[in-house]
C-alpha cells in the first residue's frame, strides 16, 4: 500500500484512488473494489469528529448523492452529528446551511425514517419523500424545504453496525443526482454499496468511541494529577485549564497540525506537576527565598520531567519535556538548563508564554491580577528575553480567544475558599501527626 494525498481533509490509503463521484459507472467489481479501498481508509483514521465527516462525504460520493447526514447512537435515542447539503453550501455557504440545522435527538422509533432504520435494522430506500405509501408509519417533513428552498426527493437510509451486531448510527443519503443534476431515486445497487459501506464505518465509528473513551480516561487522570500539583502552590485548577487552552491557542496560530496542537493541549496541564516534590517549608514561605531554597524550588522542572519521563504515550513524553523546559527564557537566564533561542524545545516556550501570562492576569491567594494592559505590556517588553518573540505576536494576535478562555474560566470566592479549607486541613493533620 502507498499513502495518497489527503482527500476532504483526511489521510487516504489506496493502490488506486478512484474518482468517487463518477463511481455510479463503474462496472460493479471495480465499485467493490473501490469500496475496500475507502474501508482500509476508514481505519486509519481515529478521531471521531474526523471520521464522522469522511463516512459522510464518502457515503455521498459512492451513490452520487447531494446531501447526508449521520446520527449516533446515544441512550436508546439517535443524536444528530453530520450533515451535508453541496447545492445549499455552493448557494449560501456551509456556515448559513447548518444554521438551518438543529442538534437533533429523535427516539429509536417508528415515529421517523432514521428511527425506523435503527429499530428495524433495514436499509429503506425512498424514490419519493413526497409520496411515501399510505401504510408508512412516519411522514416527510417538509418545514426544512420551505425553510431552505431545498426540495429533497430521493432518499436512502441505512443502519450502522458494531462488531456484536448492535445498531450504532445511522447514515441517510439525499436526492440521487442525474448527469443533468436532477434528484432521481437511488439505484439497487446504491443500496447495496451504501450497506456495505456502512457495516465498515459502523466498525470504524466503533474503533474512534473507545479510543476516545480511552483518552478521554488518561487527560482525566492527567488532569488530576496536576490539580493536585496546583492544590499544593494554593493555585486554582482554573489555572491549569486556562494555561492550557493558552498553549492551545499559540500552537493554532503558528500552524501546527490539529494532532500536534491537541498534544500540546493535553500536555500544558502538567507543566507543574514536580511541584508535589517541594517541601510546604519552601512552596508556602510567604517571604523572599533563600538561594539555597531558590535551588530547591528551581528543582521542580526536573522532578517533573522524572515524574514523566519513560513514556511511551507521546501527550506524557511531550509533558515531561514540557514541565523540564517552561521556565527556560529565550536569552538563555532561565533554568534549569539554562537553553537559549530555539534550542528550547517549542512546547517549552509556548508554555512559558502561556503560563506567565496567566500567573500575571489572574488573582492569586497572595495578590490581585494585574491589569491586562500591564500584563500585555510586560510580554512585548520581555519578548527577546524571556519570550520567543513570534510566539508572543502570535498571542497578542489571538488576545480576544485569550479572552474568552479567561471569561470562561473565572477563579470565584468559592474557589479560593476551597484551596484555603484544604490547606488548614492538610496543616491540622501535620500538627496532628507531630503531636
Amino acid at each position: 500500500m502507498i499513502p495518497m494525498p489527503s482527500r476532504h481533509g483526511y489521510p487516504c490509503v489506496a493502490l488506486e484512488w478512484y474518482d468517487l463521484t463518477s463511481m455510479r459507472g463503474l462496472p460493479l467489481h471495480e465499485k467493490l473494489a473501490g469500496l475496500v479501498r475507502i474501508g482500509i481508509a476508514l481505519y486509519s483514521v481515529r478521531e471521531l469528529d474526523e471520521l464522522l465527516e469522511m463516512i459522510v462525504e464518502e457515503a455521498m460520493d459512492i451513490c452520487g448523492a447531494d446531501g447526508g447526514t449521520l446520527y449516533l447512537v446515544r441512550d436508546s435515542m439517535l443524536e444528530f452529528h453530520i450533515t451535508r447539503n453541496r447545492s445549499l453550501e455552493k448557494e449560501i455557504g456551509r456556515e448559513r446551511m447548518l444554521d438551518f440545522f438543529e442538534r437533533l435527538v429523535i427516539p429509536i422509533s417508528t415515529s421517523s425514517m432514521a428511527g425506523t432504520c435503527a429499530l428495524t435494522g433495514k436499509a429503506m430506500n425512498i424514490p419519493d419523500l413526497y409520496s411515501l405509501p399510505s401504510d408508512f408509519p412516519f411522514r416527510h417533513n417538509p418545514e426544512l424545504d420551505r425553510r431552505t428552498g431545498y426540495k429533497s426527493v430521493s432518499q436512502l437510509t441505512v443502519p450502522m453496525h458494531g462488531r456484536t451486531g448492535g445498531c450504532v448510527g445511522v447514515l441517510q443519503i439525499l436526492n440521487s443526482l442525474d448527469a443533468e443534476g436532477k434528484p432521481v431515486p437511488f439505484a439497487p445497487d446504491d443500496e447495496m454499496l451504501l450497506s456495505a459501506f456502512a457495516a465498515q464505518a459502523g466498525v470504524s465509528i466503533q474503533n474512534a468511541q473507545l479510543d476516545e473513551k480511552l483518552r478521554r480516561s488518561h487527560q482525566e487522570t492527567l488532569f488530576r494529577l496536576s490539580g493536585a500539583a496546583e492544590y499544593r502552590d494554593k493555585e486554582t485548577s482554573n489555572h491549569i485549564r486556562r494555561m492550557s487552552h493558552y498553549s492551545r491557542i499559540i500552537a493554532t496560530g503558528i500552524g501546527l497540525s490539529r494532532l500536534e496542537v491537541a498534544s500540546i493541549h493535553h500536555a500544558a496541564p502538567m507543566h507543574d506537576v514536580g511541584k508535589i516534590g517541594i517541601p510546604d517549608r519552601i512552596l508556602h514561605k510567604p517571604g523572599p527565598l533563600t538561594a539555597e531554597e531558590r535551588t530547591i524550588m528551581e528543582s521542580h522542572c526536573l522532578i517533573g520531567a522524572r515524574i514523566l519521563e519513560g513514556s511511551d504515550v507521546p501527550v506524557v513524553h511531550q509533558a515531561s519535556v514540557l514541565a523540564l523546559t517552561h521556565h527556560e527564557k529565550w536569552d538563555g537566564t532561565g533554568y534549569p538548563q539554562r537553553l537559549s533561542g530555539r534550542r528550547i524545545p517549542l512546547e517549552g516556550r509556548i508554555a512559558a508564554v502561556a503560563d506567565v501570562f496567566d500567573a500575571l492576569a489572574s488573582r492569586r491567594c497572595y495578590k490581585e491580577a494585574w491589569p491586562e494592559d500591564k500584563v500585555l505590556e510586560y510580554l512585548i517588553e520581555q519578548k527577546g528575553k524571556h519570550f520567543d518573540p513570534d510566539l508572543v505576536d502570535c498571542f497578542l494576535q489571538n488576545i480576544e480567544e485569550v479572552r474568552r478562555v479567561q471569561a470562561q474560566h473565572l477563579d470565584t470566592d468559592d474557589d479560593f475558599q476551597k484551596i484555603e479549607s484544604l490547606s488548614s486541613h492538610l496543616s491540622d493533620e501535620a500538627v496532628d501527626r507531630a503531636a
